[in-house]
């Protein structure tokens, strides 16, 4: 992906679901395995490189509520309905928003969310809390100045109403918390060494095999 200066240079102030996550995944953030396809030649051989179950996606820097806009499709199970989706997705989007994104559809029931926003007065602040559409359900989120040293991480995991979504809980093994430690510290860090980012939302983190994986993600500038 373009670095940070170039996309500023292009006038943009928002990184694509797929730049975001390249960027994050450059530090080390887990994220789904996805590929960018523009036609659909490109689309089979994705579908064929990354493996049925699917989620497909419209992807454009100024396209932020894929869902709204009716550009997601998940479970696809074979070419037949890829191709459905593709042209779907595609008459669903802007002339000038081309890429779809081809993305493993990860099996969890448990969403979190990791963030970051730049405080005037505080500097970049962590936040951590439920994902999926519980974030602005229930607002349960916890937040920390950077830099978050590992205490801070798991505090403000323990912090959160809902905090036993993190345990081992009906069958479900418990949540990885020095993973998920990791991500809160790394944003953070991400926050401080970069400071023309203003936001960074990565919702939902979901819940395999009991480590997170990052499904979708938004890099703001300023």
């Amino acid at each position: 992906m373009d670095s940070i200066q170039n996309i500023l240079a292009q006038g943009r102030k928002t990184l694509s679901e797929h730049e975001s996550k390249q960027f994050l995944a450059s530090f080390g953030i887990p994220a789904a395995r996805e590929i960018l396809v523009g036609d659909t030649a490109d689309l089979v051989t994705a579908c064929k490189d990354i493996g049925y179950p699917l989620v497909l996606k419209g992807c454009s820097p100024h396209l932020s509520h894929k869902t709204e806009r009716g550009a997601v499709r998940v479970d696809i199970r074979n070419e037949e309905e890829a191709l459905q989706a593709f042209d779907e997705i595609k008459r669903s989007m802007a002339p000038d928003e081309v890429s779809v994104l081809v993305q493993e559809l990860i099996s969890g029931t448990r969403e979190l969310m990791v963030g970051l926003t730049r405080d005037p007065q505080f500097g970049p602040c962590v936040m951590f809390g439920l994902g999926g559409i519980l974030t602005e359900i229930l607002k349960d989120v916890a937040f920390r100045v950077a830099p978050l040293e590992p205490g801070d991480a798991m505090d403000m995991m323990m912090q959160i109403r809902g905090r036993r979504i993190l345990e081992a809980i009906r069958g479900m093994e418990a949540v990885d918390l020095d993973a998920m430690a990791s991500i809160l510290m790394t944003v953070g860090q991400i926050g401080l060494e970069n400071p023309r980012i203003q936001e960074i939302d990565i919702n939902p983190l979901i819940i395999r095999s009991g480590r997170p994986v990052a499904v979708d993600a938004l890099v703001v500038l300023n």
